[in-house]
């Protein structure tokens, strides 16, 4: 996915007080960990939560806190809050993973009971949880399902804690009915503590555009025809190999159209495969590697572009697609994962191991059918709000706290 940068808007104010003992009963004291987010390479997480945040923030009661648990480095990467948002500050965010991966475990127990914190929300819980009750935020069960995209000591590590965390956990985040299906089927999970909770489209940045003044803006980087975009991180499971491969079958039926491979080239092996795979095909002339841009630049592609394709072989929910929807820019999928889940039908589906499939849903999209595409991926779009997904998270960590009160 392309690097995600961007300015966040202020939560409304709040006239909520710090609560003293008195008030226990009654309070609700949220810590999220943010520490695996690395502050020199912020990921898709990181603009998750710069846009959750804020939203949440404004819809707490007066008895309800956010503590964010940030590094120093990681705390310049986010704004003022606001005062019911306070910060918990760990050493080491990912810039220094195994430090990071320590200090959560030895650190958490002790510091965590400081702020009186009733619900952690996490990826992995901490191996001693003496207070406070875990609200499990699964995103990717890569370990799993796109192995070699992690290291191999990332790998062990989460297959190792995912188990133990989810039976620890009261209650699971999901974004997706294949992100649950794929928890079901590699972790012992009881299906009630299971929340799904749909991501949303920021939707003052994703929106239709001048596409004359978009395509100018992007001509400075060797894009001089119309195209067609990739929009994602160069990891092997997100299959821009076969991409390129369907490209070279029917690139002669699209009038002299670019591709276009926007995003930064995380897995070095596999860029290099890919550059190599362009010369051999010998489609150079046609395709441009722009790397990863600052999220609102890749707002600009979205509504320059013609088409996206987006032929991920392993989605939990597949976040440019309604990007690109909301941009008024036709999508071309992959017909499984979560994908056509979340294309809700206003996309076109190929089979991702076929390029002649992803070639001929090239084809179809950018034919007469384009403004079907466009009307219905606009209307897809608006389904999708950070203001409900913010609303839903809470309504969770309400209910986490109140079983926790109710034991108490």
């Amino acid at each position: 996915m392309a690097t995600r940068t961007g300015s966040t808007p202020a939560p409304a104010a709040s006239q909520s007080q710090p609560l003293g003992p008195a008030d226990d009963r009654a309070r609700m004291r949220v810590a999220i960990n943010l520490l695996t987010e690395d502050p020199r390479n912020p990921s898709g997480a990181h603009w998750f939560w710069t846009r959750m945040v804020p939203e949440m923030a404004s819809r707490l009661l007066p008895n309800e806190e956010l503590h964010l648990i940030l590094s120093p480095k990681a705390r310049r990467a986010h704004p003022d809050y606001g005062e019911t948002v306070r910060y918990i500050t760990f050493p080491w965010s990912n810039e220094r993973r195994i430090l990071r991966t320590a200090s959560e475990h030895l650190f958490t127990p002790f510091r965590l009971p400081l702020s009186h914190i009733d619900v952690l929300n996490t990826s992995f819980a901490p191996l001693a949880n003496p207070t406070w009750s875990t609200v499990l935020h699964i995103k990717t069960m890569h370990a799993y399902t796109a192995p070699a995209s992690l290291s191999l000591g990332t790998r062990l590590y989460r297959r190792a804690n995912y188990q133990r965390s989810a039976r620890l956990a009261e209650a699971i985040i999901v974004n997706s009915n294949s992100l649950r299906s794929e928890v079901d089927r590699y972790l012992e999970v009881d299906p009630r503590k299971i929340r799904l909770i749909y991501e949303a489209v920021d939707h003052q940045i994703f929106h239709p555009g001048d596409r004359e003044a978009a395509r100018a803006n992007v001509a400075a980087l060797g894009i001089s025809r119309p195209f067609v975009l990739f929009v994602s991180s160069l990891w092997r499971y997100k299959n821009c190999d076969a991409l390129l491969r369907a490209w070279s079958l029917v690139r002669h039926d699209l009038g002299g159209r670019q591709l276009v491979i926007v995003g930064a080239e995380r897995d070095q092996q596999y860029a290099a495969e890919l550059h190599a795979l362009v010369a051999e095909l010998g489609i150079a002339d046609d395709v441009v590697f722009v790397g990863g841009v600052p999220l609102e630049e890749t707002a600009r592609f979205y509504q320059a572009a013609d088409l996206l394709v987006y032929p991920s072989f392993n989605e939990t929910f597949g976040l440019p697609i309604l990007e690109a929807m909301a941009c008024g820019c036709p999508v071309v999928t992959s017909d499984r994962s979560a994908m056509p889940e979340t294309a809700g039908g206003a996309a076109v589906l190929a089979d991702p191991h076929d390029p002649g499939s992803l070639g001929r849903a090239i084809l179809d999209a950018t034919a007469s059918g384009a403004d079907g595409l466009r009307t219905r991926g606009l209307r897809r779009a608006q389904e999708f709000t950070w203001g409900a997904t913010a609303a839903a998270t809470l309504d969770v960590y309400r209910e986490v706290a109140e079983r926790r009160r109710m034991r108490q």
